[in-house]
């Protein structure tokens, strides 16, 4: 495994940086005001009481090259997206966030489109295309965004159709046999319409290499997705926005790699009978309505989101572990989802402040099948070659059969109904010092119900029961109401802005969604709890010319009863006790560190950033869980690196006078961290650099640009999540790739 230091980059950048410092500095040198809708109205970010990142549009040139969501966080500090079974993303955010590969398992970081919040983490890798912007608020954010925004809020806003909108078509190549095409395409039709249809089109051979069987269980991407926004700028008396979109995925999840095995970087090692393909589909639809009622603002967003999910892949990660093939297992999912929401907004200025109350309710109802089995699976009787390892044990000590457990089959359906009501005020208490203040009061119902069972040689199939605790079915129920908000002090010091703010937010417990062994799965000891962060943060937004912003932020963290897959004591009615791996809660944790970004227009063409985060993490646990206290005492939380930076540069320039030119490039240092909370050694990510890079030619009074791209040019094979079974599995990040795209604009 590669390990590399920030400083290549730099000299990189800086190399692109050299011609620009030498040019006469004027009036034209100047950044333009950075606008967010984090808080209520467009806002300056400089004005708001809290760390927010905006990735705005020359940022997003860069990543016209992402293939999904998770890649953003290479534009960030404190930032990071722990990736498992394709597309499944939990992004951290401050060191904050569940990482586990249940779809059950809502992320820390609330994840919107649009302003539509995402349920699930498989959500969450969301293909992107036709973006406008993305806003990422860092820490907790428990009044407007409520509840699983215990590490903060990402939002991705899509180009609103209107006047003045873009349209183009590009078309590209590049290594692995990338094919992606784009364009979006809107007009105004008079009378306050207008539309907009996006779309993208993305298609790659395997960018790991299998070195023991089919060439596909190394990742194919095979997708396309479309969206339409139809927007009345008079409708009903007010403003109406309507969004549809639709996503295929088609392609093949890439397996991981068993830590046994010794391979070289970008290389796993699978037979083929659990390569599988995927077939995914994410639809959903948003009516956005906003009209004026006096001096007050009315909106509200209506939404339904869905999808349909089939996939799977080589469990254990290996062709035949310790060159015994009856050490093997295969998984698939078959999942579907369906969510409703619904949001009223009721805001107003008024002389010296900002008013809003909201209303906030949803229902969502989620199923999933989930097996497992060994060799090749017959589909009629969903039994395989040989029995998956493991088998004999979940079975029982009473089998319904006196042949062989074959092939694991578990179901798993949950329905969850939320009810929030917020406000949001700002108070100015002199012409200097504004005051903050939210709450919002959240009810949330969670019924889940299922079962796990096994299918026999003989076709029996009977319920699981480990250790004979009763047959693996059962159903119960989570009711709790939780109160969450936040308060800021922010003081206008002329050529910047000082703040200090607390927020607080949780993240709903659940159910473990995956595999059921007996009766303890759905009893109240089987389920896993909220966890809660109450952040503590002081800060200095600084715009001291019209070139040069920065910003510095300290920041502490109270973590309380933190969620983590884990391998935990379970009590039983005789006194002793069984250990499970399941997603439960350690006692506590605590986070706290320090964070600069800076941004300076060096000349009228050239723009310099960079940023930093310094972090550290630890985790309390002075109570037993499975007898391991001890395990997970004072080790950090996964995936929190002690050190992360950016470097970044942009130099726009008259090549010729026909042709202007934009060099761009982009690196990341993250530290060292771990995969899970047990701090081993052998789960621990060492630091790497990555770097982006793209050179574009626009050819002027033409509409065409040509640009060439690349992704991970240092080429690092980093972990990009993992997890126990027979030995242990890591899910690995693409080698370096690039490409050429041609853009016509018109």
């Amino acid at each position: 495994m590669k390990s590399s230091c920030a400083l290549p980059a730099s000299l990189v950048l800086l190399s692109f940086a050299a011609p620009a410092l030498a040019q006469t500095q004027d009036e034209t040198k100047r950044l333009d005001p950075v606008v967010t809708t984090a808080v209520p109205g467009a806002t300056p970010l400089s004005d708001i009481p809290m760390s927010v990142s905006v990735i705005g549009a020359d940022d997003l040139k860069l990543a016209k090259a992402y293939l999904g969501a998770e890649d953003v966080t290479d534009l960030l500090t404190g930032v990071d997206a722990a990736v498992a079974n394709g597309t499944q993303v939990a992004f951290q955010i401050r060191g904050i966030g569940a990482v586990d590969h249940q779809a059950l398992t809502p992320g820390a970081a609330a994840v919107y489109a649009d302003g539509v919040y995402l349920a699930t983490n498989v959500q969450t890798g969301l293909m992107l295309y036709d973006l406008e912007r993305i806003e990422v608020l860092k820490g907790p954010q428990g009044t407007l965004y409520g509840r699983n925004a215990s590490g903060g809020a990402i939002n991705f806003i899509t180009a609103k159709p209107g006047e003045g909108q873009s349209r183009y078509l590009s078309a590209g190549y590049g290594n692995f046999n990338r094919v992606d095409l784009g364009g979006a395409y809107g007009e105004s039709l008079g009378g306050g319409f207008s539309y907009r249809l996006a779309g993208r089109y993305l298609s790659r051979d395997a960018a790991l290499d299998n070195t023991a069987g089919p060439e596909d269980a190394g990742g194919v991407r095979d997708e396309f997705g479309l969206r339409l926004g139809l927007n009345w700028d008079e409708m009903l008396g007010g403003r109406l926005l309507m969004r549809t979109h639709y996503e295929e995925d088609n392609g093949v999840n890439a397996s991981p790699r068993n830590d046994s095995l010794d391979l070289g970087d970008h290389e796993i090692a699978v037979e083929g009978t659990g390569t599988q393909d995927t077939d995914n589909a994410f639809y959903g639809a948003s009516v956005d309505y906003t009209r004026d009622l006096g001096r007050w603002e009315l909106s509200s967003l209506t939404a339904f989101e869905g999808y349909a999910q089939q996939y799977g892949f080589d469990f254990d990660g290996a062709p035949a572990l310790f060159g015994n093939a009856a050490l093997s297992a295969n998984l698939s999912y078959d999942r579907s989802f369906r969510q409703y929401s619904q949001e009223f907004r009721l805001q107003t200025d008024w002389t010296g402040g900002h008013t809003l109350f909201g209303l906030s309710a949803s229902t969502d109802d989620f199923s999933q099948t989930y097996t497992i089995w060994c060799g090749e699976l017959d589909p009629s009787t969903l039994i395989g070659t040989c029995p998956y390892v493991g088998a004999a044990s979940r079975a029982g000590p009473t089998p319904v059969s006196p042949t062989r457990a074959m092939t694991l089959v578990t179901d798993i359906n949950q329905s969850r109904d939320t009810l929030a009501a917020f406000t949001h005020n700002d108070f100015d208490l002199t012409e200097q010092l504004t005051a903050t203040f939210g709450l919002r009061l959240t009810h949330e119902e969670i019924d889940g119900h299922g079962s796990g069972r096994h299918v026999f040689e003989d076709g029996t199939i009977g319920y699981n029961n480990v250790n004979g605790l009763g047959l693996a079915y059962g159903s119960n129920t989570i009711d709790e109401t939780r109160l969450s908000g936040n308060a800021a002090l922010a003081y206008d010091l002329g050529a910047g802005t000082a703040y200090a703010s607390v927020a607080n937010s949780y993240k709903s417990g659940g159910f473990n969604g995956e595999v059921q062994n007996n009766a303890t799965h759905f009893a109240d000891e089987g389920l896993f709890s909220a966890e809660s962060v109450t952040a503590y943060e002081v800060g200095y937004k600084a715009r001291p010319t019209e070139a040069l912003t920065w910003t510095l932020a300290a920041f502490w963290q109270d973590y309380d009863s933190p969620q983590a897959r884990i391998f935990v004591n379970f009590p039983l009615p005789d006194g002793s006790s069984i250990t499970s791996n399941s997603l439960s809660n350690l006692d506590a944790a605590t986070v706290h560190g320090a964070e600069a970004d800076v941004t300076w227009r060096a000349t009228e063409g050239l723009t310099l950033d960079a940023g930093l985060t310094l972090l550290d993490t630890e985790i309390d646990q002075s109570s037993d869980i499975g007898g391991n206290a001890a395990t997970f005492d004072g080790n950090p939380l996964p995936f929190a690196s002690d050190v992360s930076a950016t470097l970044g540069a942009r130099y726009d320039f008259a090549l010729t006078p026909g042709v202007d030119a934009s060099l761009a490039a982009h690196a990341k240092y993250r530290g060292d961290y771990y995969l899970d909370p047990e701090g081993l050694e052998a789960r621990m990510q060492k630091g790497f650099t990555t770097l982006q890079a793209e050179a574009t030619f626009a050819f002027i009074d033409t509409g065409l640009s040509l640009t060439l791209w690349g992704r991970n040019l240092t080429d690092e094979d980093y972990a990009l999540s993992g997890y126990g079974f027979i030995g242990y599995n890591t899910f690995r990040s693409d080698p370096r790739t690039f490409g050429v795209r041609l853009d016509y604009s018109f």
